[in-house]
């Protein structure tokens, strides 16, 4: 696939999945009341697709890197539309449950691919622009999404947004796997199928434990002794799951933990913020999300100017003054009443989680050689599933203690600013390239002595 299609195709890969998300937290209400669901059977809707997800990224990253990219987009994209139009046919909560995590597995399949995609279609040093158009693209998804959700329960009904995917998956899963492609020969390293077991289980526990469902003390105690027998085992298998050019990198590991915290911070903080603009400053949810709109607004401009930051500045300058703004943004929400300084929090928040975002994926995906890049997408994936589990149960730990949502928006506030110290582990300015095996050319020509 050309890489105009190939870009195109990530673009909708990540607009799809972002766009189920949000329409569905609006469409949950009624769906609650149609299907005379509980609370909690409401809340596995989400949480049985977000523990399939976080725990099969990794490994369906690594499918990839093995069979190929565009094939594992292809069958993640039909299976997801699948899903989708079963789920809006479903006659009980029951099936939607189970739909959702069938619709998880699938989107795990897509997601790393739509990086991976990337990674092989463009050189290194022009990964900044397609990253930065598939991050504007995913916040005005984010951004659109419950304005379509409310229109289309309020119209039709809540099936219908589930039916809202299925045409775009269906037509992009089809042409990537019916576009012709140079034969590929599959990488030599075994499948660490052992070491994938031990991580998706890690994962679905670590998931289950920080939404706080019943159980959470047992399974984040499963979590542990997981996280700690998968580590063991990497160190000592030949073919490990998670590749040492990829896990072994600095830079990476300053990426992917930037992209937690800063996740866990932005998700954090509109859940907290939810409260203090309709409890304690007493808006309905039209105001209140007026005055949110400027976070998507600057999230989408952001994203689309970060790859001339990242060209001028480098990563590590961008993202620490992007991670403060962000931090700024969170701590002027904690400390303002006023609707036009509300405005300007958000739009802080916007700006720097925007910025992040572009710049700490575009290092985990430019410093991955192209035959680890569905693993290094899907660690990105998994670190954008996990922060924002984790920002919302530290906000409703924060919450529940009776001090109001202001306590909560500091600390997210000092967890964006912590994260900052993370962007002296990435490189600066881009003085080099790294070719398609991820080996390092300087690109600099030191004059020669006359």
């Amino acid at each position: 696939m050309n890489p105009r299609l190939t870009l195109a195709s990530s673009i909708v890969g990540a607009v799809i999945v972002a766009l189920d998300g949000t329409v569905l937290t609006v469409a949950q209400p009624m769906l609650q009341r149609d299907l005379g669901a509980s609370f909690a059977q409401v809340q596995w809707t989400s949480t049985g697709y977000l523990i399939a997800v976080a725990s099969l990224l990794v490994f369906a990253g690594r499918l990839g890197d093995r069979y190929g990219h565009h094939r594992l987009f292809g069958v993640g994209m039909l299976g997801f539309g699948a899903a989708s139009a079963g789920i809006a046919l479903a006659p009980g909560v029951g099936w939607v449950i189970g739909l959702r995590v069938v619709q998880g597995v699938f989107g795990a399949l897509l997601q790393p691919a739509t990086l991976g995609m990337l990674r092989a279609a463009f050189p290194p040093d022009r990964l900044r622009t397609p990253i930065a158009v598939r991050t504007a693209a995913i916040g005005v998804a984010a951004a659109a999404g419950p304005v379509v959700g409310g229109a289309l329960v309020a119209g039709p009904g809540w099936r219908a947004v589930f039916l809202l995917n299925v045409a775009p998956a269906v037509v992009f899963g089809i042409l990537a796997l019916a576009v012709r492609r140079p034969p590929r020969t599959a990488s030599p390293a075994r499948l660490d199928l052992p070491g994938a077991l031990l991580l998706a289980v890690s994962l679905a526990c670590l998931v289950h434990a920080l939404v706080g469902l019943p159980g959470w003390a047992r399974t984040a105690a499963t979590a542990a002794v997981t996280g700690v027998l998968f580590v063991r085992h990497e160190r000592r298998t030949v073919s490990p799951l998670l590749p040492p050019d990829v896990i072994g990198s600095p830079a990476v590991g300053s990426a992917l933990g930037m992209l937690v915290a800063a996740s866990a911070a932005l998700s954090g903080a509109l859940f907290a913020g939810t409260f203090l603009l309709q409890g304690t400053l007493g808006m309905d949810a039209f105001h209140s999300a007026l005055v949110s709109l400027p976070l998507a607004l600057l999230m989408v401009i952001a994203a689309a100017t970060c790859a001339v930051l990242l060209r001028r500045a480098g990563a590590r300058r961008t993202t620490t003054a992007a991670m403060a703004l962000l931090a700024l943004g969170i701590l002027t929400l904690s400390r303002t009443g006023a609707t036009p300084a509300l405005c300007a929090g958000f739009a802080l928040v916007g700006a720097g989680f925007g910025t992040v975002m572009v710049a700490a994926t575009h290092v985990v995906v430019r410093e991955a050689a192209v035959e680890s890049a569905g693993v290094a997408g899907g660690l990105q994936q998994t670190a954008m599933n996990v922060g924002p589990v984790l920002g919302v149960a530290a906000a409703t730990a924060l919450t529940g203690s009776g001090d109001g949502p202001e306590l909560p928006l500091s600390v997210l506030a000092a967890l964006a600013l912590a994260g900052a110290a993370l962007g002296r582990g990435l490189p600066g300015r881009e003085g080099a390239t790294i070719d398609d095996h991820g080996q390092s050319r300087d690109r600099t020509r030191v004059p020669a002595r006359r």
